[in-house]
């Protein structure tokens, strides 16, 4: 644009184009990894190397797992999600570790495309080891496709409805994919929770701490979709039995089925981030399962 022009349009109220500027491309959408490979026959006999013999016995060798529920599982014949609250990478190895191995086969790990699948080398070894996919958290594209096709196709899908590790060691509010799977399909959802990874190995740590610290896996009953259930009203249900299960590891599991609703969201106390986690790591008896209260 010459100087008259700009002069001109400056008069007109219009603010001229830089002369230097370039015309506005759209970036190409990148292309997802295909992670369907690491379902072939000879990816789940390599995993079954890779991540049953040595991730779960270093697992199990750097901490001192503890599983409850496990028998709530016996019943599961088709697909089902296991919704998951997420507070360290050390949840992903004891939730897999944990479950019976006709389970533990045939379950998916949904995983952050921008974490994960950001680099080619460190998506392989995710898909291969833990059988993940990608899930786009920054709300481009359908991240929720492929975790369809999988239950569709008969496979289990692991998911962290928070969408990102805790902060601070408490639960943040679940988002809704989840819950529309399962409405969606018509499948249920296995409320898990895992407690004390994040004092085992809190974000940015990449190693559990010395002197293998206690962690506690929690599986629940299946919550299933009830007929003309809304997706807010099974993610709201589903959200209140992860946090129930959360009150029956701190204060056993009658206290938890006495528990109001309003208390089953564990958010942590309204201070400091210092003081959340200082509460968040506070050592916790664990509570035995008692029928009658004392």
């Amino acid at each position: 644009m010459r100087l008259s022009e700009e002069i001109r349009a400056l008069r007109r109220g219009r603010a001229p184009v830089t002369r230097s500027a370039e015309p506005w491309v759209p970036r190409p959408r990148p292309r997802p990894f295909p992670t369907d490979w690491a379902r072939t026959p000879a990816a789940s006999a390599a995993r079954v190397i890779v991540r049953d013999l040595g991730l779960r016995t270093l697992t199990w060798t750097s901490t001192r797992p503890r599983v409850h529920g496990a028998d709530l599982l016996a019943g599961i014949d088709g697909p089902v999600v296991f919704a998951a609250n997420h507070a360290s990478h050390l949840d992903t190895p004891l939730i897999l570790g944990s479950l019976p191995p006709r389970l533990r086969r045939d379950v998916a790990v949904g995983a952050a495309a921008d974490y994960f699948f950001d680099a080619r080398w460190r998506a392989a070894a995710t898909a291969l080891a833990f059988n993940a996919f990608p899930i786009d958290r920054n709300g481009t594209g359908r991240p929720l496709d492929l975790a369809a096709r999988l239950l569709r196709d008969g496979w289990h899908v692991l998911l962290y409805p928070e969408g990102t590790r805790s902060r601070d060691g408490w639960m943040r509010r679940f988002r809704l994919g989840a819950a529309v799977l399962c409405t969606d399909l018509g499948v249920p959802a296995v409320p898990v929770v895992v407690r004390g990874t994040y004092q085992a190995m809190p974000r940015g740590g990449h190693w559990p701490r010395p002197g293998r610290p206690a962690v506690t896996v929690r599986y629940g009953r299946p919550v299933a979709p009830r007929e003309g259930e809304s997706v807010r009203e099974f993610g709201a249900r589903l959200e209140d039995a992860v946090g129930r299960l959360w009150v029956e590891h701190d204060e056993g599991w009658w206290n938890a089925l006495r528990a109001p609703v309003p208390r089953l969201t564990p958010r942590g106390p309204a201070a400091a981030p210092w003081r959340r986690i200082w509460e968040s790591t506070r050592p916790v008896p664990v509570a035995r399962r008692r029928v009658w209260p004392r």
